[in-house]
């Protein structure tokens, strides 16, 4: 190849990169999929760019090895497609709030272990506009169990008056300055919080988990402060907290051998502290724009935890939303969520974690390339926008090969995993699932009218940009053709490969 035409070629295969994003650099484990590899100097992205009207764009992702792999389409008629999607733009549903993940100390350190610039790639590839735009990042209060040692904002025994509370060390090096590099990036990201525990001299136990760990009546006031606090020292940084939650999974500390940070509270004893201490308190503070969201734990607790808090008076006034994990779903049928929607319509429903965690039948934490755990978080993200959740945020941003550093011993998956020995990260099949929905549908889209089939799973979405968003997904192990039937537009025709994930992107 002469110079010229060398020249000519790496011009244009720049020019693809700037406008379209730059492929994954595939790398296999002992897996059925691959990982995307990224360093200091190179990461897969894609620039998500909506055709003309008349066409659409597809967006694909497979145990195979395709990630986010783009191709175009126009409408047109019937092709007898065994599958067939018909969309109604006129049934609107739920506002999205968005998707993201969480800033913990496990995540911060992770990152930090990295040099620099591929830092930069990490946060980017999460935040920026050709990464996966999250806009929600929820953040702990004080440690959680993916902290490297157990504390709280003020360990000082019997400081009601709370002069001792102080953000700690984690907050300074391993929580804002990432939070504030992700915010550069997508200056709409909101932040929310959750508290594990209150310091151990607030509780019964005197510990930061275990059972009869509950707050002590003569500190309702002071934890209320203690929270208050915390969102105001965020708040003077730069930070403030969109949301906070009454407390993180409130039912552990009535588990026996739960190994994480937490405090038992009942939604009765919940509510009339949110009545009578946080609420008050909170509208006191400058911090009173904050959203205050109940449960925090698993769906199968719905509807009964918000009916038993509201036989406390007024407290329907004190909580904007309901905050759900996903860990107990396979045990509790969507219809909770659509029950509870139809009771409480004026909460919003946020999915507030998610992560793979270790099962006596699949005991290795983090499994490198895995595909199975990618479908388990796509089918549920689906599952839960079809019955009225506005939001979906995972779990630790960044762990490492084992799953930590934990210092509870509890170990999960994550969506990026990190190599500092290499100054890499492998970017999971989970990071796909979320990025099919996040990079995609951004906060302020409505969930619309889509009809099921039983061989696929779907869901669909209209964007503040009047666009249309579908989200596909094949479970199974052949390729399926389907037709996507717009009553303004036609037909989209689209095929799916064996076990993948599609998004399907155009102008209404």
């Amino acid at each position: 190849m002469d110079s010229v035409c060398l020249w000519s070629f790496l011009t244009i295969g720049w020019l693809l990169g700037t406008v379209y994003g730059n492929d994954c650099v595939g790398r296999k484990f002992d897996e059925d999929s691959i990982v995307c590899v990224c360093n200091a100097t190179y990461c897969d992205s894609v620039l998500v760019q909506v055709p003309g009207k008349g066409s659409f764009r597809s967006y694909t992702s497979s145990v195979a090895g395709w990630r986010l792999y783009r191709e175009e389409g126009v409408f047109r008629s019937a092709m007898n497609n065994e599958i067939v999607l018909r969309l109604d733009p006129t049934k609107r549903y739920q506002t999205i709030h968005g998707f993201g993940g969480a800033f913990t100390d496990a995540a911060g350190f992770n990152i930090n272990s990295l040099s620099e610039r591929t830092q930069q790639q990490l946060i980017r590839t999460y935040f920026g506009r050709d990464g996966n735009r999250y806009n929600l990042g929820r953040l702990p209060i004080g440690g959680s169990d993916f902290s490297m040692r157990g504390y709280t904002l003020d360990d000082v025994p019997g400081d009601i008056t709370l002069s001792n509370f102080s953000l700690a060390l984690e907050d300074m090096k391993y929580k804002i300055p990432y939070m504030k590099r992700a915010l550069e990036l997508n200056p709409n990201l909101k932040f929310f919080a959750a508290c594990w525990t209150a310091p151990p001299w607030m509780k019964v136990n005197n510990q930061y988990s275990g059972l009869f760990g509950n707050l002590k009546l003569e500190y309702y006031q002071t934890f209320a402060n203690y929270l208050i606090k915390f969102l105001e020292s965020y708040k003077q940084l730069g930070l403030p907290m969109w949301a906070m939650s009454l407390g993180n999974e409130p039912v552990d500390g009535f588990v026996p051998f739960v190994p994480i940070n937490d405090m038992p509270f009942g939604p009765r004893a919940q509510a009339k502290w949110l009545v009578n201490n946080l609420g008050p308190a909170l509208a006191q503070s400058t911090s009173w724009e904050t959203l205050l969201l109940a449960l925090d734990d698993q769906r199968i607790l719905l509807p009964w935890w918000i009916d038993i808090m509201y036989q406390t008076a007024d407290v329907g006034k004190y909580f904007s939303g309901i905050a759900i994990h996903w860990y107990a779903d396979a045990v509790a049928p969507a219809t909770l969520l659509d029950m509870t929607h139809q009771k409480y319509p004026d909460k919003f429903i946020l999915n507030t974690e998610a992560s793979y965690v270790p099962y006596p039948w699949d005991p290795v934490p983090v499994r490198l390339g895995n595909w199975h755990r990618a479908e388990r978080y796509i089918h549920d993200i689906i599952e839960d926008m079809n019955h009225w959740v506005t939001g979906w945020v995972d779990w630790n941003l960044a762990l490492d090969v084992s799953g930590g550093p934990n210092w509870e011993f509890n170990p999960v998956d994550s969506p990026i995993i990190v190599s500092p020995q290499t100054d890499e990260f492998f970017k999971q099949p989970l990071f796909y699932s979320i990025a099919h929905f996040s990079k995609f549908v951004p906060p302020g889209s409505a969930r619309i009218g889509l009809t099921s089939h039983c061989d696929i799973r779907s869901v669909a979405f209209s964007t503040p940009d009047n666009e249309i968003v579908i989200v596909l997904h094949n479970r199974e192990k052949k390729s399926k053709n389907i037709t996507v039937v717009d009553p303004e537009q036609g037909e989209v025709n689209v095929q799916m490969p064996p076990r993948s994930m599609k998004t399907i992107i155009y102008k209404q």
